[in-house]
């Protein structure tokens, strides 16, 4: 049995990924953590991760950048890993997550879709195939509440791409005060945001006289807690330190 504590697990990922979790046998969320001490009736909620004194074998975070001092010192103190499931991390925390994997299993992902991780990997097959002779252009959609733009997938669909080419391109998220042809080197984003729209991902390839693009649409949050549920798994059988991303689980072939 794999014993799981729930970061946010009030919000609607937290709640997705709950009903996942308890469609398996082998996994059960043992504790959550939240901003109020709102329970959901099936396991007690906490404040902080550290307040719950019992076993687990796995954290999973859904919440925001804001928990991430008191998840790190939860991961420290149990010698447990973290799966990082939020968006929106300032440097200077990616840089201490950075720091906290030389000695703990942690897993950060900017979207826990195992279709979106394999769009990223199509980005940057496509991106050493055609070379800078393409513009690259990224469009994200997402529903009127979320806070972080671009989002966090938008920049990994990026550094995807980047991985591939032969110089570092320039991040191009504003076009509003300039006046001047697109400039060569650059990634543009545009962010739209309205309604209920769970995700949409377009990586654009626009070169002389074609088009080819890379989309990826999530139609619920299901695709996510789904890939945050495996991920989960992965984790929590993973002794050594380090940084892992959602293609160390579809490498592992991870059954859901």
């Amino acid at each position: 049995m794999i014993n799981v504590i729930s970061s946010g697990c009030g919000g609607r990922m937290g709640l997705a990924f709950a009903r996942v979790a308890q469609g398996d046998p082998d996994m059960k969320i043992v504790a959550g953590v939240r901003r109020r001490l709102e329970g959901t009736g099936d396991f007690p909620v906490y404040l902080d991760p550290m307040e719950y004194g019992g076993n687990a074998d796995v954290l999973i975070d859904f919440s925001s950048p804001d928990a991430l001092a008191s998840l790190l010192r939860w991961a420290a103190a149990r010698n447990r890993p973290l799966v990082l499931c939020a968006t929106g991390y300032s440097p200077a925390q990616l840089a201490e997550i950075q720091n906290a994997a030389g000695n703990l299993p942690i897993l950060r992902s900017g979207n826990m879709s195992l279709g979106i991780n394999l769009a990223a990997a199509l980005t940057a097959s496509a991106t050493a195939a055609l070379g800078s002779g393409f513009d690259i252009e990224i469009v994200e959609r997402h529903h009127g509440r979320k806070l972080d733009a671009p989002s966090g997938t938008a920049l990994m669909l990026a550094d995807a791409a980047s991985s591939a080419l032969p110089y570092k391109p320039e991040y191009v998220f504003d076009r509003s005060g300039r006046r001047e042809p697109r400039p060569a080197g650059e990634i543009g984003f545009s962010a739209v945001r309205g309604g209920t729209i769970v995700g949409e991902h377009e990586v654009i390839f626009a070169g002389a006289d074609e088009v080819i693009e890379i989309k990826h649409t999530a139609y619920s949050r299901d695709v996510f807690a789904t890939g945050a549920h495996r991920a989960a798994k992965f984790m929590a059988s993973v002794k050594s330190p380090g940084l892992y991303d959602m293609s160390d689980v579809i490498k592992a072939g991870q059954p859901g």
